[in-house]
């Protein structure tokens, strides 16, 4: 079934309008569940993350959210992020690239056995959250704040911390204190505007 999203999303490419149309007509041949996550056409099984596509400046891809447990008997993908992403692979396609259909369906045919078999690198959760002098300072002066921070997600004050002490001068590090002082108080997390766009 078609997602209106990802049709109003290939409407508007102008370079790659004709090959993202092709793949998506091969992800429909399959029983994935054709969604809209991240800006960008996504496919899952049962609620699981399997592939989806994308377009770039210079190239299209397909990426395999469980990609490192495809064979890759075709020599196709990359980590598009070395060092950084463990799971996630991406088969990219440049301009005169040809679409080979049969491929392309087995890796997902071979992505979708691996989702059903539960095949899937677990993101590592950091443990701990490591306060920059100037917010520990700052908990001595303001309990109120103290509690807030405290009520936050260990995501969101891992995100804070690491906001205001990765800056490297004091004045940088007062500033992103200031301004973040309103949003614990709120009890939303820094980045929380940017979430579900």
């Amino acid at each position: 079934m078609s997602h209106p999203k990802v049709t109003a999303y290939l409407q508007k490419q102008t370079q790659w309008q004709k090959e993202l149309q092709h793949l998506r007509s091969l992800f429909q041949q399959t029983e994935l569940l054709e969604e809209f996550k991240w800006s960008a056409p996504t496919y899952t099984l049962n609620g699981k993350l399997v592939a989806g596509m994308a377009a770039f400046k210079n190239h299209y891809a397909i990426w395999f959210h469980q990609g490192v447990f495809l064979k890759d008997s075709q020599k196709k993908l990359l980590n598009a992020q070395e060092g950084k992403t463990k799971a996630l692979r991406q088969w990219r396609f440049e301009k005169g690239d040809v679409i080979p259909d049969a491929i392309v369906l087995s890796y997902l045919k071979e992505s979708i056995e691996n989702c059903l078999a539960g095949k899937e690198v677990k993101p590592e959760r950091k443990k701990g959250v490591s306060l920059p002098p100037i917010l520990k300072s700052a908990f001595q002066q303001d309990k109120d704040l103290k509690t807030a921070f405290e009520q936050l997600t260990p995501g969101r004050q891992r995100e804070y911390a690491e906001h205001i002490g990765g800056a490297k001068q004091e004045k940088t590090q007062e500033s992103r204190l200031e301004k973040a002082i309103p949003l614990i108080l709120k009890g939303v997390g820094l980045n929380d505007k940017y979430k579900n766009c």
